[in-house]
């Protein structure tokens, strides 16, 4: 994809780097300066009066180069028509009611019942010349027109030419009578925090702004989607800002303006930009496919707590703990179990459970990788033929519903706080157990305040394992309890599902 104005951004990258190498003359100055000995006294000097800047003098020449590749998107979308309107009435045999019925249903005949249009404002940019737009997802969901707006004046319809609501990216196409201005996608990962940075797009409809800040931290996690990754920065994100682009000192695109933090509507210096490493991956897939196609593991995981560390024998809380398998996807069919610590994927570390989900989606689908597990103490490791994950999700939202209530299941045993009772129809009728949670004991009752209560256990939830062992009944679970104790075990970990069938790792004091 081709530069923005190549000699232009040249010729700014060498003002940069001119003005920085004088930054460091004129610190070097003032430091001379400042070292030199009473009695030979130097004459002041414009060095010598003004503090050491390490910042760029100026970036107006580098946002003069990029914001021809700006552009600032406004949709048009069609709603239902508004409530009717409520004709008041007026006292039994009052004149005025005549008047009110005339009135208001000429109202209702001027809007009432008709559907209306609303617009929105947001940003994107060019990275193909040819007409190809990369913006939010959220700016253009559910717009029956899209217009790209440019700098010069320009209004072009695009149409959507794909969408991705997992990291809320889109990818437009307009058409236009000549080459646009275009800017490629940088390296994200090299970004340090305290790098500079820049903004520009559409605030509040203004259009057209320039923000300069620093990267002020990576990889955060805000909650928003299983990718979470977000660079961090106070170079001011407003409204209208989302899916423009955030410039490193060299032209590159380098995060696509998404969210921010504000309690006022405003700026509050906490804004999150998708980083270009995950942004330009999905972006050629809309390009290739109008989709995405990312690898599907087909594991339900969490994370590894130094409680669960310690129950498995682990030396340190890292990788994934698998606490499900989609049953016949990829890891069913290569037998990886729950239970199992993934610490290895495809040759790299999982240091955490946050990293594993996009180290599979980056991979191609059915690529086949080595995956390195940790089953009870020992490294065992897998060939797994990776699936698609959109595709996995599909089966997923097939899964039928489970049994309706009936009657009350009686209880026979107590655990650190939790009733446990077999599982059989009649708790299967009570608590909707799904008929994917084949087997176990479920809990019946958890006692306030007890170790269980503490752990989140919650009625209706299945015990399938006690210690990496199946349980069948609450006896299996009494005495797998007892023989941890007496192996000098503090810890016991527990396999729980959900009546739904989504399972998860605790750990209970097996002295309890």
């Amino acid at each position: 994809m081709p530069a923005p104005s190549g000699s232009t951004l040249a010729r700014t990258r060498l003002l940069l780097g001119a003005t920085l190498a004088a930054t460091l003359v004129a610190g070097t100055a003032f430091a001379q300066t400042a070292t030199a000995p009473l009695s030979a006294p130097v004459a002041p000097s414009a060095a010598a009066s003004q503090p050491t800047r390490h910042g760029p003098a100026s970036v107006a020449d580098l946002a003069d180069a990029l914001s021809g590749a700006v552009v600032n998107i406004s949709t048009t979308q069609t709603v239902a028509a508004e409530r009717p309107i409520q004709i008041p009435k007026a006292p039994d045999g009052s004149p005025l009611q005549e008047f009110f019925d005339e009135f208001f249903k000429n109202q209702m005949g001027k809007n009432g019942g008709a559907p209306r249009k609303i617009q929105s404002l947001g940003s994107g940019f060019v990275i193909d010349a040819s007409g190809l737009i990369v913006t939010n997802n959220h700016v253009i969901d559910g717009a029956d027109e899209i217009t790209a707006n440019f700098t010069d004046g320009t209004k072009l319809k695009a149409e959507l030419v794909g969408r991705d609501k997992k990291t809320d990216l889109a990818l437009l196409r307009v058409k236009p009578l000549k080459p646009l201005t275009a800017v490629k996608f940088g390296d994200s990962d090299k970004a340090r925090v305290g790098d500079w940075v820049m903004a520009i797009g559409n605030p509040f409809g203004f259009g057209g702004t320039v923000t300069v800040g620093i990267v002020s931290a990576r990889n955060r996690d805000i909650n928003s989607g299983p990718y979470d990754n977000y660079i961090q920065t106070d170079a001011a994100i407003n409204k209208g800002n989302s899916g423009g682009p955030l410039f490193d000192m060299y032209g590159d695109v380098i995060g696509i303006n998404t969210a921010i933090i504000s309690p006022t509507g405003g700026s509050i210096g906490i804004g999150f930009a998708v980083p270009s490493k995950t942004a330009a991956a999905v972006v050629e897939q809309l390009k290739q496919y109008g989709e995405t196609r990312r690898g599907w593991l087909g594991v339900r995981i969490q994370g590894v707590s130094d409680d669960i560390a310690e129950s498995l024998g682990l030396k340190e809380a890292k990788g994934a703990l698998v606490a499900g398998i989609s049953e016949k996807g990829p890891a069913d069919k290569a037998g990886i179990q729950a239970g199992d610590v993934i610490v290895k994927f495809d040759g790299k570390d999982v240091p955490n459970v946050r990293e594993l989900p996009r180290m599979v989606a980056d991979t191609p689908i059915d690529k086949s990788v080595e995956v390195v597990v940790l089953r009870k103490g020992k490294e065992v490791t897998v060939k797994v033929a990776l699936g698609r994950l959109e595709e996995g999700e599909k089966l997923a939202a097939a899964d039928k519903p489970g049994t309706k209530p009936d009657s009350v299941v009686p209880t026979t045993k107590t655990v650190a706080g939790a009733t446990l009772a077999p599982l059989d129809a009649e708790a299967r009728a009570k608590f909707k157990i799904k008929d994917q949670v084949a087997k176990g004991v479920v809990v019946t009752e958890v006692a306030p305040g007890s170790a269980a209560a503490e752990k989140r256990i919650q009625p209706g939830e299945v015990i399938l394992e006690v210690g990496q062992e199946e349980v069948a009944s609450p006896e299996d679970v009494v005495k797998k309890f007892e023989a941890l104790k007496k192996d000098g075990r503090k810890r016991a970990l527990l396999l729980i599902a959900s009546a739904e069938g989504e399972m998860r790792f605790v750990t209970l004091a097996s002295a309890e």
